[in-house]
């Protein structure tokens, strides 16, 4: 796809035994009985990514979309920002190891990924 010119040097390196690689790659083994879903705040420096195009925007989150149906109802896109430079997505999701799992697989870096410990806005002040 086009959006992986701007890619090539940033994708997730995780250093991982090869049994437990292959289990980190489906998804196994990295969801642990009663954890609920917490929010996560993803950083993903992408040169160029506010100059990608409506379709190739289109092309990532159908890759985004197609890796999260394979993943099940554990781990949920929000929305995301689009930068100059940069992504921020919001994700809940049941660990943070299911984040690194989808954006290995959907081939996205994952640069920092956030849990997010509050919510403020304007009525915070109130």
């Amino acid at each position: 796809m086009k959006y992986l010119k701007f890619l090539p040097f940033l994708f997730l390196s995780i250093s991982l035994s090869a049994q437990n690689q292959k289990s980190f790659e489906s998804g196994q083994n990295v969801i642990h009985e009663n954890e609920t879903m917490k929010t996560y705040v993803i950083e993903r420096i992408i040169p160029g990514a506010g100059d990608l195009t409506a379709e190739q925007l289109k092309g990532i989150s159908q890759t985004s979309c197609s890796v999260l149906q394979e993943m099940g109802p554990i781990i949920e896109w929000q929305h995301s920002y689009v930068t100059g430079d940069k992504v921020y997505c919001v994700y809940k999701a049941i660990n943070k190891q299911l984040i690194e799992v989808h954006a290995k697989k959907g081939n996205f870096p994952a640069n920092s990924i956030n849990e997010v410990a509050a919510k403020i806005s304007p009525i915070t002040a109130k």
